[in-house]
């Protein structure tokens, strides 16, 4: 048993020293350099992508009016220049104004205090020093006294800002018409990038006339915004800050 906890923790620690020394190998060979954009590639190639299931109604047949120009959907007698295939490309325009606060704070206190006495025991009470120390007070044999008191405090103080446009791609059209997007925007400036990310489902009816839709008319929206390079890496704690901040109880 004891050789199997030893094993294990060996290669726990071979691990995370083996991936501490290519986080540390990859961010030194990034020294002096702006961090690199990923290249552009089919977001429905990439590790993890699931393409989207939801339940949809029966199919319903379109019938074209004999001599009608009219397209349904259309906003022209020429063809709809909105997003509609797989491939095609739409702005989305995110603006997010978020704001919280909170503040919390709970107070407990407990005191105890025990006294035992053995004023008379049947008449051994004079004898007690023949087993505990002379000193010993047959009235006050034990006393005790306890005190805990613990005061938490937290608060919360958010307020976030985002206004940017994305051009996002149709990665799939649904049976009932709906359209699955995924974008990726990346910007460099001053050995940082940031990056913004946006995926989910949306209706052609919402496709402004000029083929932008807001990120509120997005359904299942996964909206991520971030970035790294220099600024990202002083903000972000050490690695073994962060270990040791799970590990610890206290």
């Amino acid at each position: 048993m004891t050789n199997s906890r030893t094993t294990r923790f060996v290669l726990l620690a071979t691990t995370m020293l083996t991936l501490s020394a290519c986080n540390a190998f990859d961010r030194a060979s990034d020294i002096g350099d702006t961090p690199k954009l990923s290249s552009i590639e089919d977001p429905t190639h990439e590790a993890g992508y699931t393409p989207v299931k939801m339940p949809m109604p029966p199919p319903s047949l379109h019938e074209a009016q004999p001599n009608s120009l009219w397209q349904t959907g259309a906003r022209a007698f020429f063809r709809d220049q909105r997003a509609s295939r797989v491939g095609d490309i739409l702005t989305v325009i995110v603006t997010i104004n978020d704001q919280a606060q909170l503040a919390n704070e709970t107070k407990r206190s407990r005191a105890n205090s025990d006294a035992l006495g053995a004023p008379n025991v049947f008449g051994f009470e004079g004898n007690l020093h023949n087993w505990f120390p002379k000193a010993v007070d047959p009235s006050n044999l034990i006393n005790t006294n306890s005190a805990l008191s613990n005061d938490g405090k937290g608060s919360i103080q958010r307020q976030e800002q985002i206004n940017l446009r994305v051009a996002a791609t149709v990665t799939q059209v649904l049976p009932n018409g709906n359209l699955v997007l995924q974008g990726t925007q990346q910007v460099g400036v001053n050995y940082d990038m940031r990056e913004l990310k946006i995926h989910g489902v949306i209706r052609p009816q919402d496709i402004t006339s000029e083929n932008t839709i807001t990120y509120d008319q997005i359904a299942e929206a996964r909206i991520e915004y971030g970035g790294k390079g220099n600024i990202q890496d002083v903000q972000q704690p050490r690695y073994g800050d962060q270990l040791l901040d799970i590990l610890m109880p206290f």
